[in-house]
């Protein structure tokens, strides 16, 4: 039988505001517009991804991104292959199809691999500042436990989703998370260095930072290291 619990009430006399093609809420229901808000969260990491992307070029940060748009390829299928419905009809939602959730299968996809990333490809920066370093990884991983949290409840509250829809889709999600970091770490890592070598990521700038134990701290002694050096360079052709 298809599970049909919602949040707000069933009353069809409610009205909608929208907020987005994949969020509106309950005209006058503020914990509704605040969870609408929160259920744009995958489209937010996105652009951060890309913008991310553009910066820093790193292989590593482009396989995330890959394997988040490898995740929304498979939830695609699997929403066409299942046809279960929604539990109330939206004309303005581009898939009718609610099984699995793919809000919830994208956070936690992402909310998994983050926590692998940061405890496993991360591990060899906890030799120094051991403690600072556990703060910080512990903080990030409980800001992104508890945002998956609040997107998939927001599917569930705005009844978009089916409990058992977000269920499934974060139980989905998370195991595509497994999977594609352990792909990247174990198979398509070790090729970084030549791929980083071809003659187009060159020219793209594209970067393998998997050897660099602390990228921030890298590059801020290089800056630092780059800035004196031009400025005692500065300071000798005024001399001379």
């Amino acid at each position: 039988m298809e599970d049909t619990e919602t949040s707000p009430s069933q009353n069809s006399n409610i009205k909608w505001i929208p907020l987005s093609i994949t969020a509106e809420y309950p005209e006058g229901d503020i914990i509704g517009k605040l969870l609408a808000f929160t259920s744009m969260l995958p489209h937010a990491l996105i652009v951060s991804f890309i913008t991310l992307i553009l910066f820093r070029r790193d292989l590593h940060t482009i396989s995330y991104l890959f394997g988040l748009v490898l995740n929304e390829g498979i939830n695609y299928v699997l929403k066409h292959t299942l046809r279960q419905g929604r539990p109330i009809a939206r004309p303005s939602l581009l898939h009718e199809y609610g099984m699995p959730s793919s809000h919830s299968q994208f956070m936690w996809f992402f909310t998994t691999y983050m926590f692998l990333f940061l405890w496993v490809r991360l591990r060899h920066i906890s030799y120094t500042n051991t403690v600072w370093i556990w703060i910080w990884k512990t903080a990030i991983t409980v800001a992104c436990v508890v945002m998956s949290i609040i997107v998939a409840g927001s599917r569930i509250y705005l009844q978009y989703h089916t409990v058992s829809q977000v269920i499934v889709g974060a139980l989905l999600g998370s195991v595509l998370g497994i999977l594609w970091f352990l792909i990247t770490h174990f198979t398509l890592t070790p090729w970084f260095p030549t791929v980083a070598s071809w003659r187009l990521c060159e020219w793209l700038l594209v970067r393998d930072q998997t050897l660099i134990p602390n990228v921030i701290w890298f590059e801020y002694t290089s800056h630092r290291h780059e800035s004196k050096h031009r400025s005692r360079k500065l300071v000798s052709m005024k001399s001379q």
